[in-house]
């Protein structure tokens, strides 16, 4: 009997000539927040790889949402920091964390939109791989309430109380009520701050820490699964893993005049450790641009 050959895995890069590197390995991630929540599951199916949780870790050192602590640099480098603040000291080697900004869309400033960022750390290697979502799907928001009447519309719009709030006066004291997630303690809070303040209201925010926002964890979750796609697809060149995206290229050709747009018409795809490119074709598989998005065509 001739057996047959063995296929080889494959990405949608191409074959893989090795076995991943991470197989069976553990990472660490670095969260105060219960990330592991919407991660572990992921990395374990798609990578095979044991996700551990350190929890001693003070992430609020780097910034937190309510602003009392300012993060002292970009998304990327405060989620490279807290990553490396995990792996610090510890003999894993693979490290993982994630940030999220949140804000008022540039396009739109009434919409509010979601960022978020997760950065995989092989020291090893000296690798760094990172991956960012930027999504309309978030309960976002923040008001200055000054009557307990103006409640009710804002709490239905955050999702409360499945999703906490913070409570703080607009004025004069620096006290902050955090994980307020029950009528009760809400009730409670505000009327604290209510005191505090000379009748000039209290402002109550979505908490967006993400185990007070099963919103914004759905979203982490997301990105889990994208940022594992990346670091699971091997570098055709030189297997190194973390071959994915990392530009694009414009010129998507009008389907009336052939004339390029400046719509994207390649994704760039890369390897961080051995320079190697490639373009594909987008995502969405579309190859003309409309005649009402071509400055030629619509001028």
């Amino acid at each position: 009997m001739t057996l047959r050959q063995q296929r080889p895995q494959t990405t949608k890069y191409g074959s893989l000539k090795h076995s991943h590197p991470y197989k069976g390995q553990t990472v660490l991630l670095t969260s105060m927040h219960g990330k592991e929540l919407a991660i572990a599951d992921i990395f374990r199916s798609k990578l095979d790889m044991t996700l551990t949780c350190t929890t001693q870790i003070d992430t609020d050192q780097l910034g937190t949402f309510t602003g009392d602590i300012p993060r002292p640099g970009t998304m990327y480098e405060t989620a490279v920091a807290k990553a490396r603040l995990g792996l610090a000291g510890n003999t894993v080697s693979l490290g993982l964390a994630s940030e999220g900004s949140f804000g008022p869309d540039p396009t739109f400033p009434f919409v509010a939109i979601a960022t978020e960022m997760m950065v995989f750390v092989d020291e090893e290697r000296g690798l760094i791989l990172s991956d960012t979502l930027v999504t309309l799907e978030t309960n976002y928001a923040s008001k200055t309430i000054i009557s307990r009447d103006d409640l009710s519309g804002f709490l239905d719009m955050v999702g409360f109380p499945a999703h906490a709030l913070i409570v703080r006066p607009k004025i004069g004291s620096s006290l902050v009520f955090k994980g307020i997630n029950t009528f009760e303690a809400l009730r409670d809070a505000f009327t604290q701050c209510e005191g505090l303040n000379d009748g000039q209201g209290v402002i109550v925010s979505a908490d967006m820490r993400a185990h007070m926002n099963p919103t914004r964890m759905r979203i982490i979750g997301m990105l889990a699964h994208k940022i594992a796609d990346r670091i699971h697809t091997l570098c055709p060149n030189c297997n190194s893993p973390g071959f994915g995206v990392v530009g694009h290229e414009k010129g998507l050709p009008c389907q009336g005049c052939g004339q390029p747009t400046q719509l994207i018409h390649y994704e760039i795809c890369g390897c961080q450790a051995c320079d190697f490119r490639r373009n594909r074709p987008r995502s969405d598989s579309r190859v003309w641009a409309k005649e009402g998005e071509c400055a030629y065509c619509n001028p």
